[in-house]
């Protein structure tokens, strides 16, 4: 179904028409792949699948980054039925095998090795020390992204040599609108990563439809959303929205600042980019280098520029509206989930010149009914209110199970509010009816467009032996939108707290992955607790925010005197962070 509607119907139409502009990391190498050549690849690697035992209903893992042979692997599962799960590249093995054992792949697709910043990703090498506790999986096939050669095994298949073996012609299995089309993990507030399920007709009409409306897509545009086909803005908006339009999207392999802050404007003038799609992480970064990388470059294709992740703020907002689109693009600041499976609020569509507010997603796409709640699950009514953001009705995109755990789903989403999906996100609602996003709400944090659960941290944390306890909590950061800070217990024999220190950092790159590592980590004798013995993250959240003169209530607090205690500690350690500087 999806990959019919994604690549026959427009090869029968126009061939030759290209589907994918892969932007390399080494800037100008661009490579174009036309519908006719992605359905091809995409049917050798359909019947590379079914001839090493993959079925339809199989659960396949793609840890590959950006590159035409992963869109080729997703919509391959598509053709046969199969379920995806894309592992986001920067994953560590750990991150990998809890994911693949969760789903049960049967196979792991991957490249030898990645190039991201003009530095090599040793892909293999990962998926090697994941797959060593992985008991389902029976092949892993790996594709050349450079020349270097890897260690293969018994499970490993050199995948282009198979593919070449194949028919360039695999008939797309029948499937029901309701099966399943991929899973993609997110992180939640409290341990394990959840699989979401998205299926296959409702996900791929909204797709389509928001990349079409939202952005003011029209046949014949270059589409330039820059994020990872690991998450869901890159399943959306990269593979299946564009391309089931007939459009060109643009897949970005490197960095914003590889080799220079320039790399997406300059991508923008040679590839001739009409829509701009990033993440305020990467806006803030660049803000910081000035203006002259931007206006080095010729903008002039672009009509639409599009933020999403993350809230943008309003400095960000305003550089990238008049110094990137010359104060003459459309700029739509975009609220949605990995679980609504496309855009849900935006400012586009929109009557012919309706307003833009700075810094504000605005307003519901068709179908999307917002409701504000207040802290006792009122409905809050007209405007000027702020509560958490909840959708009072379903909408074709939305994720429609966890795998393997319907009940955690029904609990995450529907028993907050009963009768409606609980995002996670609070809002505002202005007196003009128009929707403000100011965050997340649970213990879950935004670290450059990466949703991560402080439970996930302080996990990989408290397996250090030196460490009974920690409490992680997000704080603002002006580049990566927040940033983690744990707060550590030590044992009290522990000699060098440095090293531990040290070993806890790589600890957590190597259990998740190097962006969940702490900005800061801050050793204290005691957490603050309640005499339920939880911990009170609000005050540590206040302590370092800078908001200790007002704490609130501490009655429930076990040992009040504790916060003298760690409001000092804190304050040596901007004063040591200070002197470093």
């Amino acid at each position: 179904f999806c990959a019919v509607n994604c690549l026959d119907q427009h090869v029968r139409k126009s061939p030759e028409s290209v589907a994918l502009i892969w932007e390399r990391d080494e800037p100008a190498t661009e490579v174009r792949i036309t519908y006719r050549e992605l359905l091809e690849t995409t049917c050798r690697l359909a019947n590379t699948l079914k001839r090493h035992g993959v079925r339809r209903g199989d659960r396949v893992a793609i840890y590959m980054p950006v590159s035409p042979l992963a869109v080729a692997a997703m919509l391959a599962c598509a053709r046969i039925g199969a379920v995806h799960t894309v592992i986001f590249a920067g994953f560590s093995a750990e991150s990998l095998a809890g994911r693949i054992n969760d789903a049960k792949c049967k196979v792991v697709i991957t490249f030898n090795q990645g190039l991201r910043g003009g530095r090599v990703v040793e892909l293999k090498k990962i998926v090697d020390e994941a797959v060593k506790h992985c008991p389902t999986i029976q092949r892993v096939l790996v594709a050349h992204r450079t020349d270097n050669k890897v260690h293969m095994g018994d499970l490993d298949v050199p995948l282009e040599q198979e593919m070449a073996k194949e028919d360039p012609v695999c008939a797309p299995e029948s499937m029901g609108s309701e099966d399943m089309l991929f899973m993609l993990y997110t992180s939640g507030s409290t341990g394990t990563p959840k699989g979401l399920v998205h299926t296959q007709a409702g996900y791929l009409l909204y797709a389509a439809l928001t990349h079409r409306l939202v952005f003011d897509y029209r046949p014949g545009d270059v589409f330039g959303c820059v994020a990872d086909i690991g998450w869901i803005t890159g399943h959306s908006y990269v593979v299946y929205g564009p391309l089931c339009n007939g459009a060109t999207s643009v897949l970005f392999e490197s960095t914003p600042v590889y080799p220079d802050p320039g790399r997406y404007w300059e991508t923008v003038q040679r590839l001739k980019i009409n829509q701009f799609y990033g993440a305020p992480t990467a806006v803030r970064l660049l803000l910081k280098y000035g203006d002259a990388w931007v206006k080095k470059y010729d903008r002039s294709s672009l009509r639409t520029l599009g933020s999403v992740g993350e809230p943008i703020n309003q400095e960000a907002w305003e550089w990238l509206h008049k110094v990137v689109g010359d104060s003459r693009c459309t700029l739509v600041d975009t609220w949605w989930q990995t679980e609504t499976g496309g855009i849900c609020i935006a400012p586009r569509p929109s009557e012919e010149g309706a307003e833009i507010l700075p810094g504000m997603a605005m307003r519901p796409f068709f179908g999307i009914v917002p409701a504000l709640m207040d802290e006792k699950g009122n409905v809050m009514e007209g405007g000027d209110v702020s509560g958490a953001l909840c959708l009072s009705q379903a909408w074709p995109g939305m994720a429609r199970t966890i795998y393997g755990d319907h009940q955690r789903f029904v609990d995450a989403y529907f028993k907050a509010y009963p009768g409606y999906y609980f995002s996670g996100d609070g809002a505002h609602r202005t007196e003009g009816g128009y929707y403000q996003i100011t965050g997340r709400m649970d213990d879950v944090i935004n670290i450059s467009g990466h949703r991560l659960g402080t439970a996930e941290i302080e996990d990989a944390m408290s397996s250090h032996p030196a460490v009974p306890e920690t409490a992680v909590i997000g704080y603002p950061h002006d580049i990566k939108g927040e940033a983690a800070f744990a707060f550590i217990v030590l044992k009290d024999n522990v000699g060098d707290s440095d090293m531990v220190l040290s070993e806890l950092r790589s600890t957590v790159a190597t259990k998740i992955a190097k962006y969940a590592v702490p900005d800061q980590i801050l050793i204290v004798k005691r957490l603050p607790k309640t005499r339920s013995g939880k911990v009170m993250r609000r005050l540590l959240r206040k302590i370092i925010t800078g908001g200790a003169q007002d704490l609130g209530d501490t009655t429930t607090l076990e040992d009040p005197s504790i916060i003298t205690e760690i409001l000092s500690a804190y304050q040596k350690h901007i004063d040591k962070r200070a002197a470093g500087q």
